[in-house]
C-alpha cells in the first residue's frame, strides 16, 4: 500500500473521538531498509479495553506501540489515536537532576493545580511521601511507580505499555500488577499492553493479540473473572494455547 503521508499524519494528530473505538490501526506497514516489520497490520480498539501484545522479539510489537505513541510517522497506512495518551517504558526514563514530584509533571505547566494533581497522582501509586526525593534513592519498583503516575497525570484516553515490569524481580511485579489493575479500573483509559510474559498478558487484558512475521496471528478474548487465577484450569488451557501459537512447547 502506497504510503499517503497527509492522511497519515492527519489521522495521528486527530482527536481520536470515534464513539465506539480509542483505536483504528489500518493496513499499517513498516520496514527497516528492505525488512519489513509490520505488514498489513489492523487492529481496533474500544475505549477503556485493554488488550495485551504477545509476540517472539523482533516481531513489531514495540513497533506498533511507537506508531500509536506517535513517535514514528513514517509507515504506511491509516492510524487514529487519541489526542491524550501516555506511554510507559522497561526503563522509568527518570530524570536524575529532578525530584520526583517534578519528574510526575514534567512537561506540563507548573501551576498549583498540576502540583496538587500530581501529589493525587502519586498517592494513587502509593508515593505520596515521596514527591522531593531523588529518583537515585527509589527502588526499581518505586521508579516504575513513578513512571506510572507520570503517564497517568496527563490522564490518558490511550495508556501504552512497553514491557514495563520486564525488568522487576517476581515479586515486585505482582505488586505492579495490582497496582496497574487498581488504576484501569479507576481511570478506564483503553491500555495496550506489549509484553513476552503470557501469564502477564491473561492475568490483566481483555484480550490477547499474537504478533507473527509483522501480522496478527491470533486474537482471543480473556473471559476469566476477576481476580484470575493461575490455577484455574482454564487460565493454563489459555496459557497452552497461547504458547503454541508463540510457537513454544507448553510445560
Amino acid at each position: 500500500m502506497a504510503r499517503d503521508q497527509t492522511t497519515l499524519e492527519r489521522a495521528l494528530l486527530g482527536r481520536g473521538d470515534h464513539h465506539d473505538h480509542a483505536v483504528i490501526a489500518r493496513n499499517v506497514g513498516k520496514a527497516f531498509d528492505d525488512h519489513a516489520v509490520l505488514r498489513d497490520f489492523s487492529l481496533e480498539m474500544r475505549p477503556s479495553e485493554f488488550v495485551a501484545l504477545l509476540g517472539r522479539s523482533g516481531s513489531g510489537k514495540s513497533t506498533f506501540l511507537r506508531v500509536l505513541g506517535a513517535l514514528d510517522t513514517e509507515v504506511d497506512g491509516y492510524v487514529r489515536i487519541p489526542r491524550h495518551r501516555a506511554i510507559v517504558f522497561q526503563d522509568p526514563r527518570l530524570m536524575p537532576w529532578l525530584p520526583v514530584l517534578r519528574n510526575v509533571t514534567l512537561g506540563l505547566p507548573q501551576t498549583r493545580e498540576v502540583k496538587e494533581h500530581g501529589l493525587a497522582t502519586l498517592a494513587e501509586v502509593g508515593l505520596q511521601d515521596h514527591a522531593n526525593a531523588w529518583p537515585r534513592t527509589l527502588s526499581g519498583g518505586e521508579a516504575q511507580r513513578v513512571a506510572l503516575a507520570r503517564a497517568m497525570v496527563r490522564e490518558p484516553q490511550l495508556l501504552l505499555l512497553d514491557e514495563p515490569f520486564g525488568a522487576l524481580d517476581a515479586l515486585t511485579r505482582i505488586r505492579m500488577h495490582a497496582l496497574l489493575r487498581e488504576l484501569y479500573r479507576k481511570h478506564r483509559p483503553a491500555v495496550l499492553l506489549v509484553t513476552h510474559d503470557v501469564d502477564e498478558a491473561i492475568l490483566l487484558a481483555d484480550r490477547v493479540l499474537v504478533l507473527t512475521e509483522g501480522r496478527i496471528s491470533l486474537s482471543t478474548k480473556i473471559d476469566l473473572p476477576a481476580p484470575r487465577n493461575r490455577s484455574d484450569p482454564r487460565f493454563a488451557a489459555l496459557r497452552r494455547h497461547l504458547l503454541t501459537e508463540l510457537g513454544v512447547e507448553p510445560d
